[in-house]
């Protein structure tokens, strides 16, 4: 369920590591979201109760109030986020230079031989769609 129409705030770190668990897992209780990510480190259930509430006040998840236990899902897709956060860097940090950025990342990082065969079919639709 994709929000559409107002500006949704761009998430925390915090909130991005629990939208990632909505992301991958689907719905999910608090519990189940402080169990993926909380158990290990000590930090306690109210501390994603707390977050997922702030969440939800910003526009970030929706909540499923029907169920005793209360269950939240993204209310943002995981593509718009990472176009949003994208776009942002782009801007911010190179100038909006769609090269320089693929450069950096491509320079910086060894991609595998599909990483590099996924970018080559996106380099040729890109090259026979754009204008001459």
């Amino acid at each position: 369920m994709a929000v559409r129409g107002p500006k949704v705030p761009r998430p925390t770190e915090a909130e991005l590591e629990i939208l990632q668990v909505l992301w991958r897992h689907g719905a999910c209780t608090v519990r189940a979201v402080h169990e993926i990510l909380h158990q290990r480190d000590g930090t306690g259930y109210t501390t994603a109760l707390k977050m997922l509430q702030v969440m939800h006040d910003k526009g970030l998840v929706v909540r499923d109030e029907t169920q005793r236990a209360h269950v939240y899902q993204a209310a943002v897709s995981k593509e718009r986020t990472q176009k949003k956060f994208l776009s942002d860097m782009l801007r911010r940090v190179f100038d909006g230079s769609h090269s320089r950025l693929v450069l950096q990342a491509l320079g910086d990082h060894q991609a595998s031989r599909e990483e590099l065969r996924e970018i080559r079919v996106l380099l040729n639709r890109l090259d026979k769609d754009a204008k001459p």
